[in-house]
């Protein structure tokens, strides 16, 4: 499934127009990563929780060429599924 499935799936439900599902769809998404951004945890009730954490810097080899290189320290998003999304996919 894609974003233009979820969209397809919201006009489903909703009505309206293509276009309005898709800018539906694009703002949830949007809002998502604006959040991740900030720093700030995104809960969605019977779902999960988006956050982002700290990658610490590391060493890393480059599997080609066997040279080491530095790697900077990074915030990466992070997915806790929730109760009821574990529940509903077993």
């Amino acid at each position: 499934m894609n974003k233009q499935a979820i969209a397809e799936a919201v006009q489903g439900v909703l009505g309206g127009t293509k276009a309005d599902a898709e800018r539906a769809v694009e703002t949830v998404f949007d809002s998502i990563a604006e959040a991740l951004k900030r720093g700030d945890d995104v809960s969605v009730a019977g779902f999960g929780i988006f956050s982002a954490k700290m990658r610490a810097a590391r060493t890393a080899r480059n599997p080609r060429t066997g040279e080491s290189i530095q790697v900077q320290a990074m915030r990466v998003p992070k997915f806790k599924a929730g109760k009821g999304l574990k529940d509903a996919v077993k």
